[in-house]
């Protein structure tokens, strides 16, 4: 598979026309994070984040590791969730890039491993960060962007580093934006590997 512009740009308008979720998930992109920056939110839109991680899937994540996951985040005390994501954002406005700060800060909290820091990160600041996954680190591999399979059971901080970097590489090449390149891989997945 060879990733160019036309294939990110047309699997990018499939995945607006054909994903049951994308109305959400661009409202989302839209509004959180302008809401995480002005401490405009609640325990719910933090929640959301992790609940999106595992359902955006529709049901391909084994239920009992997306239950098990959003019992955990909701241990953590709201004030906790707010200091954390307080500090990232912190982080992010003074212009920092320091991907493993960003990440390893995320998952101190529980129920938040690097996938939902990923997230988290793509939540708080989509032109910069985007999240990862097996089906976009696949697609990335097969396109000959990235070495290694899939870390299992999850990427390691360094290397969502060099997931992240692959990324916004593609995006520089071929001019688009991360949320455009997200949405392409995620077709491009469905095409080669799963249901279209």
């Amino acid at each position: 598979m060879e990733l160019t512009r036309s294939l990110i740009e047309t699997k990018a308008a499939e995945y607006r026309e054909q994903e049951p979720l994308y109305s959400v998930e661009q409202e989302q992109i839209e509004t959180l994070p302008t809401a995480l920056e002005r401490g405009a939110y609640g325990r719910r839109d933090c929640a959301w984040i992790v609940r999106w991680y595992y359902r955006r899937t529709l049901g391909v994540a084994p239920d009992d590791e997306r239950r098990t996951a959003e019992a955990h985040f909701e241990r953590n005390e709201f004030e906790t969730v707010r200091d954390v994501v307080d500090d990232v954002l912190e982080q992010l406005a003074e212009g920092s890039d320091d991907v493993a700060a960003a990440v390893g800060r995320l998952t101190a909290l529980e129920g938040v491993g690097v996938e939902v820091a990923s997230a988290f990160c793509f939540f708080l600041d989509p032109d910069r960060y985007v999240v990862v996954g097996e089906r976009e680190w696949t697609v990335l591999r097969e396109a000959g962007e990235l070495d290694a399979p899939y870390p299992e059971p999850e990427p390691s901080i360094d290397a969502y580093e060099t997931y992240l970097e692959r990324c916004r590489d593609v995006c520089d090449r071929y001019e688009c934006d991360i949320w455009t390149l997200y949405r392409a891989l995620w077709r491009c997945w469905k095409e080669q590997f799963g249901e279209a």
